[in-house]
């Protein structure tokens, strides 16, 4: 029972922090208006908050190796939730930004240990497994929370949205206090774990593969709703339909991927899904100012987006097994400057006008991408000739 409640708690702080992280992008057009701030400014939360999230990933890794994991773990949820309270209460723009860097600095804690204390909780045999499970609570976050993120800010405000994004911070961090046992720690991690991963030429393009496609996707999904708006005339609820539909067409896209790597290998699976992130953009690209031809784009992004992370993340373990802990705390550091990259951009294209644009230019992120995954391909030692 213990167990079940950690698991259990474990995706839902995922989902917690994956609302935490996207929040902002799924009530951008609201969260501007109401704050009397641009789209560009508006979109300058999610820069600014993975900003510090790709550095806050690593370091808060290491500066919290000795603590235990129940701990860690609660407290780091119960800061979560009072940071999006306070956020629900803030007068301005500017409170806003300070409450929520201050939250996502600690917020960058979870998902790497998460991921190290399921697998201190399972068999070896039974870890893929359970760290794939407590991962789906970022596909949930995408698939439920930003469509509850929109209809919520639709009506009860931007307010009422970042409430409901500390409540499901609140909800995990009372499971994991009773499902986590007391005396649980991590293995140690040290300075000299992460430059021998930055040392390692493979594991160097994997971290660029993982920063380009995800630059490339957010120069869009950031923006999600205010161009569906702009190109389209989208109201909210159908805008809040195609967030559902992106994150549904994720969850697909983790399944399967999960089931065919095992046959197919992570090389071959990474490129599935980086073409579908490739044919995705295109597609909103071609079909822009056509809601049915963006939305088909949107499926294609969706089934790319977790799958290619998942995959990622799978490539690096098995590049360096022996530093897995560290691997995880840089590709999820790498996926932030992805988004920092991407929404910076998209905001500065944003605001010059350049909304058509914005899909080429993901285009091109993540075409460059797949040219560096041409230099990934996993070796085989082959037996010495007699």
């Amino acid at each position: 029972m213990q167990n079940q409640l950690a698991r259990y708690g474990l995706l839902l702080g995922n989902f917690a922090t994956g609302l935490s992280v996207l929040a902002p992008a799924g009530m951008l057009a609201i969260l501007a208006e109401g704050l009397n701030v641009g789209i560009r400014e508006a979109g300058l939360l999610v820069t600014f908050g993975a900003i510090i999230l790709c550095f806050g990933s690593p370091v808060m890794a290491w500066l919290t190796t000795r603590i235990g994991r129940r701990a860690l773990l609660v407290t780091t949820l119960a800061v979560m939730a009072a940071g999006q309270a306070a956020m629900a209460l803030a007068p301005n723009y500017g409170t806003v930004l300070a409450f929520r860097l201050v939250t996502l600095a600690i917020a960058a804690v979870f998902t790497p240990q998460a991921a190290s204390t399921i697998g201190l909780l399972v068999s070896d045999r039974a870890r893929s497994g359970a760290i794939t499970f407590i991962f789906l609570g970022w596909s949930l976050a995408v698939a439920a929370g930003m469509p509850l993120i929109t209809l919520i800010a639709a009506y009860a405000g931007w307010r009422g949205a970042f409430a409901f994004s500390a409540f499901a911070s609140f909800v995990p961090c009372v499971l994991l206090a009773f499902g986590l046992p007391r005396k649980l720690f991590g293995p140690a991690l040290s300075l000299g774990s992460f430059t021998g991963l930055l040392r390692n030429t493979k594991v160097l393009m994997l971290l660029a593969i993982t920063i380009l496609f995800i630059g490339g996707q957010f120069m869009v999904f950031v923006y999600l709703g205010p161009l569906l708006n702009r190109l389209t005339g989208a109201s909210h609820e159908t805008v809040g339909l195609i967030f559902a539909l992106y994150g549904v067409m994720g969850f697909i896209g983790n399944v399967t991927a999960t089931r065919i790597v095992g046959r197919l290998g992570g090389w071959k699976t990474s490129v599935i899904f980086l073409a579908c992130n490739l044919c995705g953009l295109a597609l909103w690209t071609a079909g822009s100012g056509v809601l049915v031809l963006m939305a088909a784009g949107v499926v294609f992004l969706g089934l790319g987006f977790a799958a290619t992370n998942s995959i990622q993340q799978a490539r690096l373990v098995q590049t360096a097994p022996e530093l897995a802990s560290a691997s995880v705390a840089l590709n999820t550091s790498s996926v932030y400057v992805g988004q920092a990259i991407g929404s910076g951009l998209g905001g500065v294209m944003y605001a010059a006008g350049m909304l058509r644009e914005l899909g080429m230019v993901g285009v091109v992120f993540v075409g460059i991408a797949i040219a560096i995954w041409t230099l990934t391909r996993d070796r085989v030692a082959r037996p010495a000739s007699s």
